[in-house]
């Protein structure tokens, strides 16, 4: 999950219950390896087998059905590229069912309802909160030297060409991370 804190949904993974990942245009790097979850993954045609590989149970294809329209219901959606909302996916919650979101929603509402929907005792919006801290990074190293963690490095630029990478991310149409170059200087 490009730059964002895989702790905050986390607790929610040591279920044994469905989870999405709305992954949109982006494919997701997203680590659930270490839990016991069944990932239903969400993403355009051109990225179906690539998410499939990366380990998800099952892939819908956006562009050919409407996900929020599943008739399976999930503990967890985490819309990891902030295109839906709250109001669409609330349907695809089980009772006591969470809705993360890396994006703040439409007139910021993800951090309203982050703090609203808790007190009426259903479905909840939780708002990832990045936090940094050693434990975190520890866990990733980890991850990463078990080749547990498995990055999408989508394209490669160099620090002169942070504007043409700028633009690329800006298109949307970016799989996975872009990673700017910094060449070491002697």
């Amino acid at each position: 999950m490009a730059d964002r804190d895989i702790t905050a949904f986390s607790p929610l993974l040591h279920r044994e219950q469905p989870f999405v990942v709305d992954l949109g245009n982006v494919v997701n790097d997203t680590y659930t390896g270490s839990y016991d979850v069944t990932v239903t993954a969400v993403c355009a045609t051109e990225s179906l087998t690539l998410v499939k590989n990366l380990g998800a149970d099952r892939v819908v294809d956006y562009t050919a059905e409407d996900f929020t329209q599943d008739t399976q219901t999930y503990d967890a959606v985490f819309d990891a590229v902030g295109k839906s909302t709250f109001g669409r996916c609330r349907r695809l919650l089980k009772p006591g069912g969470v809705y993360l979101s890396s994006e703040l929603g439409p007139w910021g509402q993800n951090l309203m309802l982050a703090v609203v929907t808790p007190l009426l005792r259903g479905r909840k919006v939780k708002f990832p909160f990045p936090r940094h801290n050693q434990a975190i990074v520890r866990h990733l190293r980890e991850l990463i030297e078990s080749g547990d963690f498995t990055p999408v490095i989508d394209r490669r630029y160099a620090l002169d060409q942070i504007v043409d990478a700028y633009r690329y991310v800006e298109t949307g149409q970016k799989i996975g991370n872009v990673v700017i170059t910094v060449a070491h200087v002697d």
